[in-house]
């Protein structure tokens, strides 16, 4: 059980850092281009960056870590 768990700590640190990485590097996420289409509604784009980056990191970093 603990090697499942470290395992699905790692995965999850390295989904997490890659989204982290591709959300701030302009070629591959056109922020301006989101917030000509989203308009007011743009700022639910950092909630679903925050939610599936930043936090999937340190999840992914708690169980790698508590579970290794």
């Amino acid at each position: 059980m603990h090697t499942f768990l470290a395992s699905t700590g790692l995965v999850l640190t390295i989904v997490g850092l890659s989204i982290s990485v591709a959300f701030w590097i302009p070629r591959l996420c056109n922020r301006t281009r989101l917030k000509e289409m989203l308009g007011s509604r743009y700022p639910v784009v950092y909630v679903v960056y925050v939610a599936n980056g930043p936090l999937l990191l340190i999840l992914g970093l708690i169980l790698a870590l508590k579970f290794h």
